[in-house]
C-alpha cells in the first residue's frame, strides 16, 4: 500500500492541473446536479416487524387516503372567538383556498360539523385538518408553503396562522449555516496558530470543503433513490468537515517538516503521502467500518445515517489523498507563505519542547495519571445508568418556527396530547356489519311511534279536525322523535356500529392515558378500521411511552380476543417509541460488531494485543462518558438555558447508536497517528519511557491541535436550532475532547507502565496475520536508486 501511496502523491503532484482540473470538473457537476435535482429527505420511519409499521402498512393498503394522515393549520385569536363574523367568513375562505390547493384531499373546518373537536372549549382555538395525496419526503418545500399561504385570508383577518404535521416540519428546518460557518472560521484561527502560515492554513480548510461538496452532492442525489434522513445531511456536514480538516492537517504538517528538514519538494509531497497518508487511509478506513457496521442494527434509518455518513468520510479521505498533493505541487516551496509577522520560524523543530515536557511528567507519574483519568471518566458515565431513549422533540424546537408554534397553540387549546395522537388500525376476518340488536330496538321505536301518531291522529278527529289537519297534528307533535331516530338509524346502519368495533372504542377510552378515542371509520369493505386516539400527555413524555405499551400488551390483546380482529398502534409516536425499542435491543449488537471490527484492524495495523486490547476498553469507556454527559445536559436538564433549549428533552433514541460507530471509529484516529510513532521508537530498540516522550513530544501538538479542530467544528452545531443536531453537537465535542485526553494522558502512561510488552504478539498469531505498515515502516530505509522510487524493503514491518 505505502508504494501506491508513493506512486499516487508522485503523480498528483507531477500532472497537478490535471488533477485540479478533474477535481473542478468532478465538484461542479455534482453541486450543480445535486442543486437541479433538489432534496428530498424525510422523517419517515420504517421499521419492518414492529406494530407500527404494521398499522401503516394496514392504512396503506385499506385506506389509501389516510395513509399520509393530516396536517394541523392552526389558527388562533387572543380576542374574541373564533365563531365571530369577522373571524368565521376568514376561516371559511381559508378552507376553500385549502381545498384548490394542489395536492389538498379534504380541509375541514373547525367551524364544521365534522371539525367540531378541533375547536378548543374557550372557541379561540381551532385547527383545520388538512389531508395531502403527498406524504413526508415526497412534499417539496414550494408545495407546503403553498398549504400555508392558503390561509393567508386568516392572516389579514388578524389570526395567528401555523401548521404543524409534517407541512410544518418542511417549512421550519433549521439552518445549519451559522453552525457551518463558525466552525470552519475556528478552525483557520486554528490551523494558523499551529502552521503560522496562511497558506498553510488554507490547505486543510480547501480540501475539507471541496471533499464536504462532493459528499453533500451525493447524498442529495441518493435522496431521490433512498429514504434519506433529514438529519443526514447535517450529521455528514460535521463529520466531513472534521475529518476532512483533521486528515489534511496531518499530510500538511508531515510535507512542511519534510521540506523544512531540506527534502526536495515532489519527493516530499510523494512520501507525504505514503506516510502521513497511509495513516489517514488506516484511520478513515476504520471510520468508514465503523459507520458501516451499522447495517447490522437492520434499522433502515439507522443503516441510512451510517453510509451517508461515510459517503462524507470518502469524500474526505480522497481529496486529502489526490487533492492535496496536487495543491502541494501547485504551490511548491510556497507551502509556508504568508507567515505571521509575530511567528518564530523553527525550520528544523521536530520534537514539540511544551508536549515533550508533558510526555515526562506523564512518564514520571504514569500511575496517577492513569487512575486520575479512568476515575474522571467512570464519573463522567455514572448518569448513562439512567439514560432513557425517546423520540424527537417538537416542542424543543426554536420557537420562531411554524411547527413549534402550532405545537404551542394546540397544547395550550386541546392539551399536549393533540401533538401525536396514536392511530389504531384494526384488521377483521369478517367484515363489519350493524349493529343489529341496536337496529331492531329502533325499528321497535318507530313502530311505537306510529302508533302514537295514529293515536294523536284519532284524537284530533274525534275533536272535529280534518283527516289532513289530524296528519299534520300528529306529525308537527312527533317531528323531534322522529329525526332523532332517523338519525340514530341512520347511524346504526353504518358498518361502524358493529360491537366489535364499539367494543374496542369503549376499552380504548376506559385505558389510563386516554383522553379521547374517535368514532372508528371503516372501508368500503367493511375488513378494517382505523380510529384516533389522543392521549393525556405529549408524544416525548415518558408516560406515553408507557401507554403504548399498555395498549399493546393489554388493552387490545383483551378488547379483541375471540372476535376475528387484530388492531395495531401507530402513528408518528408510536413509531418512535418502537425505534426506541429496537435500538435498545440492538445496541449490544452494534457494540460488539463495531469494537470487534475495531479491534481486529488495530490488531492487523500494530501487530499487538495490549494496544488494541486498550484501545477497544478505552474507547467503550469514553462512549460512556460521552453518554454520561449527553444525558446529564439533555434528559436531566443541566444547563439547558446555554444551548438554547428552554428545559430537558429526552435522548433522540439513535443519537446514542450514531454517536457510538463515529466515536469508536474518530476515536481510533489519534491512537494510530500516535501509537505509529511509539511503535517505530520501539522496532528502533529504545526502552519505553524514551518512546514515549519521544514519540508524543512529536505528535501531541498536532494531535492536539486536530483534536480541538474537531471539537469546534462539532461543538458549532450546538448552535443549531434543531435539538437532535444540538445533541450530535454536544456528544461528540465531548467525545472528541475525552478521546484527545485519554490519547495523550493514558495511553502514553499505559504504555510506559506495560513497557515491551506493548508490542507482544504471540508468535502463531505473528505468522497468521498478514503483514501491513500503515506509514510504510522500512520501505523507505532502503537506497533510493536514481531517478526512481526507493526500493521495498523485504519485510515492510519488523516482527515484534
Amino acid at each position: 500500500m505505502t508504494g501506491l501511496l508513493y506512486g499516487l502523491g508522485h503523480a498528483c503532484a507531477r500532472w497537478r492541473f490535471v488533477v485540479l482540473g478533474l477535481w473542478l470538473v468532478l465538484v461542479v457537476a455534482l453541486v450543480i446536479g445535486a442543486r437541479g435535482a433538489g432534496s428530498e429527505t424525510t422523517n419517515n420511519v420504517t421499521l419492518p416487524g414492529t406494530g407500527s409499521q404494521s398499522a401503516t402498512d394496514l392504512l396503506s393498503d385499506r385506506f389509501p387516503s389516510q395513509a399520509y394522515g393530516s396536517n394541523p393549520l392552526v389558527v388562533a385569536t387572543d380576542s374574541g372567538k373564533l365563531t365571530d363574523s369577522k373571524y368565521s367568513k376568514a376561516i371559511d375562505s381559508s378552507v376553500s383556498a385549502l381545498k384548490k390547493t394542489p395536492h389538498v384531499t379534504a380541509a375541514v373546518s373547525p367551524l364544521s360539523d365534522a371539525g367540531a373537536g378541533a375547536l378548543s372549549k374557550d372557541k379561540q382555538i381551532g385547527y383545520i385538518s388538512v389531508a395531502l395525496d403527498v406524504g413526508q419526503g415526497s412534499i417539496t418545500e414550494d408545495e407546503a408553503n403553498a398549504v400555508l399561504d392558503a390561509a393567508n385570508p386568516a392572516k389579514k383577518a388578524g389570526l395567528q396562522v401555523a401548521i404543524g404535521g409534517y407541512v410544518g416540519q418542511e417549512l421550519s428546518k433549521p439552518d445549519t449555516g451559522a453552525s457551518d460557518k463558525i466552525g470552519i472560521f475556528a478552525a483557520m484561527v486554528i490551523l494558523l496558530l499551529v502552521f503560522g502560515s496562511a497558506v498553510a492554513m488554507g490547505l486543510p480548510i480547501l480540501t475539507a470543503v471541496l471533499g464536504l461538496l462532493c459528499g453533500l452532492s451525493v447524498v442529495t442525489l441518493l435522496s431521490h433513490v433512498a429514504d434519506v434522513p433529514t438529519t443526514a445531511p447535517t450529521l455528514a456536514t460535521m463529520i466531513g468537515l472534521a475529518v476532512g480538516i483533521d486528515y489534511s492537517l496531518f499530510i500538511v504538517t508531515k510535507h512542511r517538516t519534510q521540506v523544512n528538514q531540506g527534502m526536495e519538494v515532489r519527493e516530499s509531497i510523494a512520501r507525504a503521502t505514503a506516510t502521513a497518508g497511509g495513516a489517514v487511509l488506516f484511520a478513515g478506513g476504520t471510520v468508514a467500518i465503523s459507520l458501516l457496521a451499522l447495517a447490522v442494527a437492520d434499522i433502515p434509518l439507522v443503516t441510512t445515517l451510517g453510509y451517508t455518513s461515510a459517503i462524507a468520510v470518502a469524500f474526505a479521505i480522497l481529496a486529502a489523498l489526490t487533492l492535496l498533493p496536487a495543491l502541494f505541487g501547485l504551490l511548491g516551496s510556497h507551502v509556508s507563505a504568508l507567515t505571521l509577522p509575530f511567528r518564530k520560524k523553527r525550520a528544523n523543530e521536530v520534537q514539540s519542547p511544551a508536549w515533550t515536557s508533558l510526555a515526562t511528567w506523564i512518564a514520571n507519574h504514569r500511575w496517577p495519571v492513569m487512575v486520575a483519568v479512568l476515575v474522571a471518566l467512570l464519573a463522567l458515565s455514572i448518569p448513562t445508568l439512567s439514560m432513557r431513549l425517546g423520540q424527537e422533540d417538537v416542542g424543543a424546537e426554536p420557537t420562531d418556527t411554524t411547527a413549534r408554534q402550532a405545537y404551542d397553540l394546540i397544547t395550550e387549546g386541546f392539551g399536549a396530547g393533540t401533538n401525536g395522537p396514536f392511530l389504531i388500525s384494526a384488521r377483521l376476518s369478517q367484515p363489519a356489519k350493524p349493529d343489529q340488536k341496536n337496529l331492531n330496538e329502533i325499528n321497535e321505536n318507530e313502530k311505537k311511534l306510529q302508533q302514537q301518531q295514529q293515536q294523536i291522529e284519532q284524537e284530533a278527529l274525534l275533536e272535529g279536525a280534518t283527516q289532513q289537519q289530524a296528519e299534520e297534528e300528529a306529525k308537527q307533535q312527533t317531528q323531534k322523535q322522529s329525526n332523532e331516530l332517523a338519525n340514530k338509524k341512520k347511524q346504526a346502519e353504518q358498518p361502524a356500529t358493529d360491537p366489535r368495533l364499539q367494543t374496542l372504542k369503549k376499552d380504548l377510552g376506559k385505558a389510563q392515558g386516554v383522553k379521547s378515542v374517535s368514532e372508528p371509520l371503516v372501508n368500503k369493505k367493511g375488513t378494517a378500521a382505523v380510529y384516533t386516539l389522543i392521549p393525556t400527555t405529549s408524544p416525548s413524555d415518558l408516560d406515553t411511552e408507557d401507554l403504548v405499551t399498555r395498549l399493546r400488551d393489554t388493552t387490545i390483546p383483551n378488547a379483541t380476543k375471540g372476535q376475528g380482529m387484530t388492531a395495531f398502534v401507530g402513528g408518528t409516536t408510536a413509531s418512535y417509541v418502537d425505534l426506541a425499542d429496537k435500538i435498545t435491543n440492538k445496541l449490544p449488537l452494534v457494540i460488539l460488531v463495531v469494537a470487534a471490527l475495531s479491534f481486529l484492524v488495530l490488531l492487523v495495523g500494530f501487530r499487538s494485543l495490549v494496544l488494541p486490547t486498550q484501545a477497544a476498553v478505552m474507547n467503550l469507556i469514553s462512549v460512556g462518558a460521552a453518554y454520561g454527559v449527553l444525558t446529564l445536559v439533555f434528559q436531566e436538564g443541566f444547563a439547558t438555558s446555554l444551548i438554547g433549549l428552554d428545559g430537558a428533552i429526552p435522548v433522540v433514541s439513535f443519537v446514542p447508536l450514531i454517536m457510538f460507530a463515529i466515536l469508536f471509529g474518530l476515536s481510533t484516529d489519534y491512537q494510530v497517528f500516535l501509537l505509529t510513532q511509539i511503535q517505530e521508537h520501539f522496532k528502533e530498540g529504545k526502552r519505553a519511557r524514551a518512546t514515549v516522550i519521544e514519540g508524543l513530544g512529536y505528535s501531541g501538538r498536532i494531535i492536539g491541535a486536530a483534536a480541538l479542530v474537531m471539537f469546534c467544528v462539532f461543538g458549532s452545531f450546538v448552535l443549531n436550532g434543531d435539538p437532535t443536531i444540538k445533541q450530535f453537537g454536544l456528544g461528540l465535542a465531548t467525545a472528541v475532547a475525552i478521546d484527545a485526553i485519554v490519547v495523550c494522558l493514558f495511553v502514553p502512561a499505559l504504555i510506559t507502565v506495560a513497557g515491551r510488552a506493548t508490542i507482544w504478539l504471540p508468535r502463531w498469531l505473528d505468522r497468521v496475520l498478514p503483514h501491513i505498515s500503515i506509514e510504510g515502516a522500512g520501505y523507505f530505509d532502503a537506497e533510493r536508486p536514481p531517478g526512481g522510487p526507493p526500493a521495498p524493503a523485504p519485510e515492510p514491518v519488523a516482527r515484534a
